[in-house]
């Protein structure tokens, strides 16, 4: 499948879902207070003790490493363009050939972006920054998460959690597939290969 294709059919609108769905969650929560993470307002129960909907800010990365840290918001922008460059690098290498790995690179590329959009646009939106200069209300941003899932026996493993898995978002989602997709086509691809030994 041709990679630009891929990018118009899967990518974009994945991005527009996940760009459109945190849009909802910041206008039908609460703003977390100053230095908080997570509105005060009760959950939407879409699937009680299951699946609920509820606004949490996420400056850092994957189960909240970083948040609350001066240095994490500054990282976490560089880092998500640094990513984007290595994958062009890659991509221009000929490191995608397979097809789940194509897909996969559409669905890196979604999520770096998604999550990266609200690094750079969410701190603005702030009511608490909104006095504060460019720089500062840059440093401000975050990422909306408001998927909250219960999984059976996590609870066993993090006691403290509740069996509620840490709240992610669609973009979180593109980058989590995209990595099966990975280990797999790499499996595929060296399989491929020592069949071509033989």
């Amino acid at each position: 499948m041709n990679i630009k294709t891929l990018f118009l059919s899967l990518s974009l609108p994945l991005y527009l879902l996940d760009q459109s769905t945190k849009a909802w969650t910041v206008k039908h929560f609460s703003e977390p207070p100053a230095g908080g993470f997570c509105s005060h307002e009760t959950p939407w129960k879409i699937i009680p003790d299951w699946f609920h909907w509820i606004r949490v800010h996420n400056q850092g990365v994957a189960f909240g490493l970083g948040n609350g840290s001066s240095w994490a918001p500054i990282v976490f922008l560089v880092v998500p363009l640094l990513a984007l460059v290595l994958l062009r690098v890659f991509w221009c290498k000929g490191a995608f050939e397979h097809i789940l790995s194509k897909f996969a690179l559409a669905l890196l590329v979604t999520g770096i972006s998604g999550n990266l959009t609200d690094r750079l646009v969410q701190g603005f939106l702030l009511n608490h920054a909104k006095n504060g200069d460019f720089w500062e209300r840059l440093s401000q941003g975050y990422v909306v998460d408001f998927i909250s899932v219960k999984l059976p026996f996590y609870d066993k493993i993090v006691p403290s959690s509740g069996g509620w898995w840490p709240t992610f978002n669609v973009a979180d989602s593109c980058i989590f597939i995209a990595a099966i997709l990975l280990f797999i086509s790499g499996i595929k691809e060296e399989q491929a290969k020592a069949k071509t030994v033989k």
